[in-house]
């Protein structure tokens, strides 16, 4: 169960990587940068099918989705210059509130 968790983490790093180059990838005219996106998204991917092998897919996904739109939205706020909010930080919030609670409810 560690080691898949372990691989779920890697799978949103490499999800928030490559969501983060898609600016760079000017509308999949960059093929270097279009490469880093594709690629990151199938590795992502790849890593999630392995998961749930060992997770609950609802689980998995949930994590999977809800902690890389949490990330993604961070990193666009701290690096790529986008505005902050109270409605964005709220709703930020509640990403991670059903997340924590979907794990709760597939641990009983």
């Amino acid at each position: 169960m560690y080691t898949a968790f372990g691989l779920l983490i890697i799978a949103i790093a490499l999800e928030v990587a490559a969501t983060s180059a898609l600016p760079r990838a000017n509308g999949f005219r960059d093929p270097a940068w279009t490469a880093v996106v594709l690629g990151g998204y199938a590795l992502s991917a790849w890593l999630l099918a392995l998961v749930i092998r060992h997770m609950s897919v609802s689980a998995a996904y949930a994590i999977w989705s809800g902690l890389g739109t949490a990330i993604v939205a961070i990193v666009g706020i701290t690096v790529l210059g986008e505005q902050a909010s109270a409605a964005k930080i709220a709703a930020l919030a509640m990403i991670v509130v059903g997340v924590v609670v979907l794990n709760l409810q597939g641990a009983h």
